[in-house]
């Protein structure tokens, strides 16, 4: 006798749910270990780049526009607007520059 052996293929609707359970115990183990993201790296890496310029009075400004014109160039590359891009940049830049921790507790992270 030959059995046909078939596989179903799982729904959407399966696949995103697993795909949700996944993503949720990444997402708790990560708050568990105190893991920063890759985003909160990246912002704690401008913040610092920019408080640097900022401190190095010599040479703040083109150094500050070096760095705007790498990062735009990166984000142009992906496809946003350069105009748009250095608009971001620029405000995050004065929002910095004020010298105050800009970021929020992250509450979620201390012991209990």
């Amino acid at each position: 006798m030959n059995r046909e052996i078939r596989m179903t293929r799982k729904t959407n609707g399966d696949r995103n749910a697993k795909q949700r359970a996944r993503q949720q115990r990444v997402r708790d183990e990560a708050r568990f270990r105190c893991r920063p993201s890759r985003d909160d790296l990246a912002r704690m890496l401008l913040w610092k780049m920019i408080m640097s310029a900022e401190k190095h009075h010599l040479g703040q400004r083109q150094a500050l526009d070096r760095l705007r014109d790498e990062i735009v160039d990166g984000l142009e590359l992906q496809g946003f607007d350069v105009r748009e891009s250095e608009d971001v940049f620029e405000e995050l830049a004065a929002r910095y520059a004020d010298g105050l921790f800009p970021f929020r507790p992250k509450r979620h992270l201390k012991p209990a």
